[in-house]
């Protein structure tokens, strides 16, 4: 409940109301701004409610002696939001391989959350065919485009396909590609009606990051020349008509979804983007869903890191219990389901890179 002054009448100040009074001004002046927190209840107070009424002055002299603090920008795309579309994803296409009717049910997924951007032109279909170990398959990345008002472009990524070699399988991929997009289309959905302010904001869904061959595959025959086709064959595009020269910043979104949240500091990613994720878990208060482990990794960034754009992998690669049988845990099993991700994760996830932005946002 808010109380205007106007309906405040206070009875008159006795002195010894004015010594507590103006002892509390100097306290507060002696405090660092960050340092002052209140809570009370005020009360409409009578005319000999002289506790009540030092309680309201002290409220005013501290509200008027700590300035205000501009808050994170955090819980403004919704982590439940983010799982019951994860669901709706997996319902209308759980097996994603590249070929298969799910995979093209994806697409349209993809297609018909970003219908006020296709009107716009904002929305782009970019189809190219690769070689792969089992012949010649088409794929299609879409590009989402939400103009800013600064001259550079941030760029979210995240794949949508299934891994082809566990096409056989009950694999499904709610973490590994699902929620990320999932992601991304809310991401979009809060762009839609908060313009970016400052760069613009590209959401990418590219196609073909899982590695390509018949199954089974071995770990040891993955390699970047039978996977990542989609980001490869945008950075090479992008590199031709000019477009890396705009990116100020490549953010991957994978496995962001674990319920046991703990996000890689990844080697190969650039130093100051990795600060700059730093910074915003400390400024949304989820520094302790970071950092944890430190390794490199393998994934959608390397096609840009390897033309010089600054690059961010923002993945939780420890999913699931590591035993005999499964030793990467949850990743590429059909027990990458649903209930092995969290709203809360989600939700730490979207804060993040809602933080992440605003921070590149703010560099010279």
């Amino acid at each position: 409940m808010i109380t205007t002054l106007g309906q405040l009448v206070p009875p008159p100040l006795r002195d010894t109301d004015k010594t507590v009074i103006l002892s509390a001004a100097r306290s507060a002046e002696s405090k660092h701004p960050h340092e002052l927190r209140t809570t009370a209840t005020v009360s409409p107070f009578r005319a000999e409610s002289r506790p009540s009424l030092l309680a309201f002055l002290a409220i005013l002299l501290f509200a008027t002696q700590a300035p205000a603090q501009k808050p994170a920008a955090t819980n403004q795309v919704s982590g439940q939001s983010i799982y019951t579309l994860t669901q709706q994803l997996l319902t209308a296409a759980p097996k994603r391989f590249n070929g298969s009717p799910g995979h093209l049910a994806a697409e349209n997924f993809i297609k018909q959350h970003f219908k006020p951007e296709t009107a716009k032109g904002n929305f782009e279909t970019d189809e190219f065919t690769a070689k792969t170990p089992v012949g010649i398959q088409t794929m299609r990345n879409y590009i989402v485009r939400y103009p800013g008002k600064k001259d550079g472009v941030i760029v979210l990524a995240s794949h949508y396909e299934t891994n082809y070699p566990l096409k056989d399988i009950a694999f499904v991929g709610a973490n590994d590609g699902a929620c990320t997009s999932a992601l991304l289309i809310e991401l979009g959905a809060y762009f839609r009606t908060h313009p970016p302010q400052g760069y613009s904001i590209w959401l990418v869904f590219d196609d073909g990051e899982e590695a390509v061959a018949n199954p089974p595959i071995d770990p040891s025959q993955w390699s970047a020349s039978n996977s990542l086709y989609g980001t490869r064959h945008l950075a090479a595009k992008w590199y031709q008509d000019g477009t890396l020269n705009r990116i100020k910043a490549l953010i991957v979104a994978d496995m962001i979804g674990d319920k046991d949240l703990n996000i890689d500091r990844v080697d190969n990613s650039t130093p100051w983007l990795l600060d700059t994720l730093k910074a915003a878990a400390k400024n949304t208060g989820h520094s302790a869903y970071i950092f944890k482990y430190d390794e490199a990794e393998e994934d959608d960034h390397l096609p840009f890191a390897q033309r010089g754009v600054p690059i961010l992998d923002v993945i939780d690669a420890h999913y699931g219990p590591s035993t005999n049988a499964m030793p990467d845990g949850y990743h590429h099993t059909a027990q990458d389901t649903i209930d092995k991700i969290s709203p809360k994760s989600l939700q730490i996830s979207a804060d993040l890179f809602l933080e992440t932005i605003r921070l590149i946002n703010q560099r010279p």
